[in-house]
């Protein structure tokens, strides 16, 4: 839980790096709630809705955030997020990314998270 508030207050910083256990906490709790606002709008009906969407476009901005921070962790820019845009290969390539170690001391996009270690 800690991993998640740190990206929400981080709210729109894409400087920097993320740690591998930052990025894929913040996408297990982002997905929970998605998972239980949903219930609820399915039960409760069109208010729950409206608020299932304001929550989507509240972490809509961390979500890019701690991705591209993320990126920056292995050592890739911004841009690779488009690499998403191919069918298929795209998304798995991200993937790839996102579940790799991170750097190794400093690189170009600042030094290294603390609490980031090598398997």
């Amino acid at each position: 839980m800690n991993h998640y508030l740190a990206v929400l207050k981080k709210y729109a910083v894409f400087k920097g790096r993320a740690t591998r256990s930052e990025y894929w906490f913040f996408v297990l709790f982002n997905f929970i709630i998605s998972i239980v606002l949903g219930i609820i709008a399915n039960l409760i009906g069109d208010v729950w809705n409206i608020l299932t969407m304001v929550y989507g476009l509240f972490v809509l901005l961390p979500g890019l955030g701690v991705l591209v921070r993320r990126l920056h962790d292995v050592g890739k820019s911004f841009w690779m997020i488009f690499v998403s845009l191919i069918p298929i290969i795209g998304i798995i390539w991200l993937f790839v990314l996102m579940v790799t170690d991170s750097n190794q001391g400093e690189n170009k996009y600042g030094p290294q998270p603390t609490g980031a270690t090598t398997v």
